[in-house]
């Protein structure tokens, strides 16, 4: 079953052509550049292009953040809290990691 906006997609894009929207454009006739994961191509140049970052690579960062609080702090009870968030951020970076793939 066709998505209802493909009918309206294709007219704009004919309406487009006729009005010579397409003529002159950059990099016109060169070979798209190639795609990991072409299925998903668009939605990761807007990710990319907003500055969002797959979660995992979000999570490494708190991860990294966590780190440096531990070599801060010298406090014994802070030190166990900080290392158990860490083992659950670990963790979290794992199953993320598999959810991406």
């Amino acid at each position: 079953m066709e998505h209802p906006l493909f009918d309206l997609i294709e007219q704009r894009i004919r309406a487009a052509e006729a009005a010579g929207e397409f003529q002159n454009l950059q990099c016109a006739g060169r070979p798209l550049p190639p795609e990991d994961d072409p299925e998903n191509a668009l939605i990761n140049r807007l990710v990319k292009d907003s500055g969002g970052a797959p979660e995992f690579v979000t999570l490494s960062r708190q991860l990294a953040k966590l780190r440096e609080e531990l070599r801060e702090t010298g406090d014994r009870t802070q030190r166990q809290d900080i290392m158990k968030d860490m083992s659950m951020m670990e963790a979290r970076i794992g199953m993320a990691r598999k959810g991406y793939r």
